[in-house]
């Protein structure tokens, strides 16, 4: 009988069994491995699912109603947001959006219990003194902002010993001169009461049943809970120091932490103002603080991987995501590596007001079942913003906020019931509203009170201009002459894409947004026209009117396709909205009409090579253009922060981001000054060390390892150490991440039909079988990626996002524009346009400043 299984596999590095192997065995254990792969793919294609009732909350469980869970009232953020006035709702609605969690304490202590042996949110919100891998230093309060780039919350401190009162744990310490946090008060704000809270232990101790909201753990946006799965038996063995000190303790999967910890949206939108930073970061006050401007600074990686240990390939994997991205399907996963901006959130108001020009989809089914703002909904025609970065989100705006908190964890008792969680190779099916509606007291409480949540975006998302920032004013010297010519060069090249104020001759090329089945038609239509000298005159009188600014989103909620970017493609390709995924209830019809944009170039990941892959229609292919607003503050740039230094500074101050805008927008308009590697059009996420997949026997998921038990001991055996666990390695320095990420297991492949996707399998098969001879064994890493250039050709055809390159495309205003001599005819069809001179670029800049 075989312990263990072939690799956290589907979703996170499947196709690298196929390149190397387990400890330094043979390369015909490497071929074993991809067997492995598609006996298990038969194995969960066999497996006889019996339908059962969709299971309750734990919050209806308990017997709580939605209306138990009223959001809180109290000012307490007033600081904020640059001192906005807020109306009594929009108080609800900053609040719920800082501190309400919705139940998903329980989601993220599962997670920790089978990540791994990675992840563990009490360990990122505690200060032990044992805790050094934070580059070296202590782990605590102090090193928190530069290490991992999370808010700490004003009013605390760093503990210096335990808190006996919470279980020895060493948490943040509040100060006595502040105010009580009034969301933490049992009282009004009365928990669930389930399993062990509210019990008294032996030793008089108790877990108290403690507030709905939780309470503050020094990090912005991270609630703690106590945990009703902490009782006697658990107390018994819970020995703090060892969690601290004892990886085999604090690894066990079964262990039972006194806590669980909540996410809320803040977490990953709360952020240091541009107009008021703090002069340290990592000791702001609420008045340093906005709601609205996006964790930018965020280390995800740190988050999900805490010893951040380069060795480990499930960091190596992570440590693609640059500061300030979440790919926000690592948990329902598509398949495919796709790190995105935590993008800040402004003028939401005239974006709505857009949605009725551009914004027009059809609902039909579970979509209906979402609730609508007044004013937007034509049933069943919902008028809606975009806000995904692909623009799937396409059932109106509530719709987008409320499914935001199950994807951090709300109603996760049936959710992840829909798919397997980070690992994959199970078929995905839609989560569905109304089953939400029925069984989940916390869906019906955020439902509730995400109009509070809607009204306080409008009101606080704000421009944060540079010339109301410390010393701003001296980054805005440019003459009227020079900002007349940077207006002129917008209303040409950009405004097309960045300006919510247009033509009306243009908004009638796509009328009411032109979504569905004819959608390329007609914004092949428009881009013609915005071309023309029409439009650039029309456009320009629309500029140089003195309140073009004013109310104006940078933006258009028209879908971009890729074949005009020409950027990563990963993005576009996200799965998890299209029709039966599981966002099938959050993304329109309209949306899943959508034709496909045809075929992009891509270069092979071993040897640079282009070819041309077809994207799939079906909502796919398409991207939400980012807001210029601000946008001097928001730098690097593209969606996923790869345009701009590579890992940039954590100086939240004026100086600090000008540098970085500076820097990312010359890389944006002179692309000869973005990094490279040779014989690519930009860089690659590699692993920057040799790595190991080692997981121990006890924290792989039962799940997967059952399937094996039937699998004969050779060759399988050989991925496993005496012990059960997956040894795996060594990968080498310098491989293709995403060939791991992306590879995609039968159970994602569309039916009818699958042939073409075993074809490729078997001629995978056959190319490692004939190269397996030449494999270097005892060569270097450079060896060993050189002998995967044999593969690569079979291999990509298995990849879900075959683009490799990060830092490519938008080359509007450039001469790499027009270099299509290597393109696909879809990419060509947008046609050459003239490239702007140095001092149109430079007066570009200078006018975007002002923004």
């Amino acid at each position: 009988m075989q312990k263990g299984f072939d690799g956290i596999a589907s979703r996170q590095f499947p196709g690298m069994c196929l390149l190397f192997g387990a400890g330094g065995e043979t390369v015909m254990r490497r071929k074993g491995s991809g067997l492995l792969r598609a006996a298990l793919g038969l194995a969960l294609a066999s497996v006889t699912i019996t339908a059962v009732a969709a299971p309750l909350d734990e919050a209806q469980h308990a017997g709580r109603s939605a209306e138990s869970f009223p959001q809180a009232a109290e000012d307490y953020f007033h600081d904020m947001d640059d001192g906005v006035a807020l109306t009594p709702d929009e108080v609800k609605g900053r609040n719920m959006w800082i501190v309400w969690t919705g139940g998903n304490d329980r989601f993220w202590d599962r997670v920790t219990q089978n990540s791994m042996a990675t992840f563990d949110l009490l360990k990122i919100v505690t200060s032990h003194p044992s805790q050094n891998y934070c580059d070296g230093q202590q782990c605590n309060r102090d090193t928190r902002w530069r290490w991992l780039g999370a808010v700490n919350e004003p009013c605390f401190t760093k503990p210096t010993g335990p808190d006996p009162k919470r279980f020895g744990l060493w948490l943040d310490v509040r100060e006595a001169n502040c105010p009580p946090d009034p969301f933490a008060d049992e009282a009004k704000y009365p928990g669930v009461k389930t399993g062990a809270r509210g019990t008294t232990f032996a030793d008089g101790a108790t877990l108290p049943v403690g507030s709905y909201f939780g309470e503050p753990t020094g990090i912005v946006g991270l609630r703690l809970f106590p945990n009703p799965d902490f009782d006697q038996a658990a107390k018994d063995k819970w020995d703090p120091q060892r969690y601290y000190t004892d990886p085999n303790y604090y690894n066990d999967p079964k262990l039972v932490r006194p806590y669980r910890v909540g996410m809320s949206c803040g977490f990953c939108h709360v952020g240091p103002s541009p107009t008021h930073p703090p002069a340290d970061p990592a000791r702001p006050q609420w008045s340093n603080l906005n709601s609205t401007v996006g964790a930018q600074y965020l280390w995800m990686d740190r988050v999900f991987v805490w010893s951040a240990d380069l060795k480990n390939f499930l960091y190596q994997l992570v440590h693609s995501y640059p500061p300030g991205t979440m790919d926000t399907s690592l948990v329902s996963t598509d398949y495919i590596n796709n790190p995105r901006t935590m993008n800040a959130i402004y003028l939401l108001g005239p974006r709505l007001a857009e949605s009725k020009i551009w914004g027009k989809e059809i609902l039909k089914g579970g979509q209906l079942n979402n609730k609508q703002l007044d004013g937007f909904f034509d049933p069943p025609i919902s008028w809606s913003p975009r806000v995904l970065k692909d623009g799937a989100d396409s059932v109106g705006v509530m719709g987008a906020l409320n499914r935001v908190y199950i994807n951090i964890g709300l109603y996760s008792e049936d959710w992840t019931t829909h798919f397997n969680p980070f690992f994959g190779f199970k078929k995905i099916s839609p989560i569905l509203i109304a089953t939400a509606e029925q069984n989940s007291a916390y869906w019906r409480a955020t439902e509730a009170g995400t109009p509070f949540m809607a009204k306080f975006l409008v009101r606080a998302g704000q421009p944060d201009k540079l010339a109301d920032a410390p010393g701003g004013k001296t980054y805005l010297s440019a003459d009227a002459d020079t900002l007349a010519r940077g207006r002129r060069v917008f209303a040409e090249t950009c405004a097309r894409c960045h300006s919510s104020k247009l033509p009306n001759e243009a908004r009638a090329m796509m009328p009411d947004g032109c979504s569905g089945p004819d959608y390329m038609k007609c914004f092949a239509r428009y881009w013609a026209y915005a071309k023309t000298d029409e439009f650039k005159a029309k456009m320009r009188a629309i500029v140089d009117a003195p309140d073009f600014l004013d109310g104006n989103y940078l933006s258009t909620d028209a879908r971009i396709p890729v074949t005009l970017l020409r950027t990563n493609a990963c993005s576009p390709l996200g799965t998890n909205a299209i029709r039966g995924n599981i966002w099938d209830n959050f993304s329109s019809e309209t949306y899943k009409t959508l034709p496909s944009v045809g075929k992009i170039t891509v270069q092979d990941p071993f040897t640079a090579e282009r070819w041309q892959f077809q994207m799939p229609g079906g909502g796919l292919g398409f991207t939400r253009v980012p807001s210029l607003v601000s946008v001097w503050s928001s730098a690097p740039f593209l969606l996923n922060n790869r345009l701009g230094p590579r890992y940039f500074s954590d100086d939240v101050s004026v100086d600090g981001r000008m540098k970085v805008f500076n820097a990312s927008i010359e890389q944006l308009l002179w692309p000869e000054k973005r990094e490279r590697e040779p014989g690519y059009d930009g860089y690659i996420a590699r692993t920057t060390e040799q790595s190991y997949a080692r997981i121990p026997y006890r924290n792989i998921p039962p799940e997967m390892e059952s399937l094996f038990r039937w699998l004969p001991s050779w060759p399988f055996s050989k991925l496993f150490d005496r012990d059960g666990g997956l040894n795996f390695g060594p990968i080498p320095k310098g491989f293709p991440i995403n060939v791991a990420a992306s590879f995609q297991p039968m159970s994602d492949v569309p039916p009818n039909p699958e042939w073409p996707h075993l074809v490729a399998e078997v001629k995978l098969t056959k190319a490692i079988v004939s190269a397996a001879p030449s494999y270097p064994l005892d060569g270097d890493d450079e060896a060993k990626l050189k002998w995967a250039e044999k593969i690569s050709a079979p291999l990509r055809d298995l990849l879900k996002c075959p683009d490799f390159v990060l830092n490519r495309g938008h080359y509007f205003g450039t001469a790499e524009l027009n270099d299509t001599a290597n393109l696909s005819d879809d990419e060509k069809a947008f046609g050459p346009e003239p490239p702007l001179s140095d001092d149109d670029k430079r007066a570009l800049i200078e006018y975007v400043k002002t923004f």
